[in-house]
């Protein structure tokens, strides 16, 4: 066990993985892969959404014309559906494998990369966005709005690379 893991957590995620539905997570021929699906689902609509706004901020992509606020509140919709996908179904698969996931070093920089990944966008929203009217459509995004981006950007694609590894077993 990881020195810095809580023993309670531990307990917490073997009670999780011996529970009913831990057990029919594991043991259902479909259950798992239908859900793993919505996964991937929600996580292609949120990232793909993010990054359509991301690349706005840069001045590129297919939506580069578009007022950020309209594209924004176009976006908004899809990522926050996307996400609650991705709450929901990472919950029922961290069901199946509790203890194990809580082991892996791998998922615990996933939950951190995610944490931060949403402090990113609540500073973007609460600084730089609240004076999108200065800037909705400019070419390029302020400065601000630039580093909101990359930091975005590495984010998600630190978190799908986590997901996959994590995936794997590696730790």
């Amino acid at each position: 066990m990881p020195w810095w893991l809580p023993t309670w957590v531990l307990h917490l995620c073997q009670s999780l993985d011996n529970s009913p539905f831990g057990h029919e997570m594991r043991e259902s021929l479909y259950l798992f892969p239908v859900i793993e699906t919505l996964h991937v689902f929600g996580i292609v609509s949120l990232v793909t959404s993010a990054f359509l706004l991301d690349m706005r901020l840069f001045g590129v992509g297919p939506m580069k014309d578009e007022p950020v606020e309209k594209l924004a509140k176009w976006i908004l919709p899809w990522v926050v559906a996307g996400f609650t996908v991705q709450f929901i179904t990472g919950i029922l698969m961290f069901s199946a494998e509790a203890t194990r996931s809580a082991l892996n070093s791998f998922f615990w920089i996933k939950m951190f990369a995610i944490v931060t990944v949403g402090i990113n966008a609540l500073i973007f929203h609460f600084t730089v966005y609240k004076q999108v009217g200065t800037w909705n459509n400019a070419k390029v995004a302020p400065l601000g709005a630039r580093v909101y981006g990359v930091f975005s950007v590495i984010l998600w694609l630190g978190i799908i690379t986590l997901g996959r590894w994590f995936s794997f077993h590696l730790t």
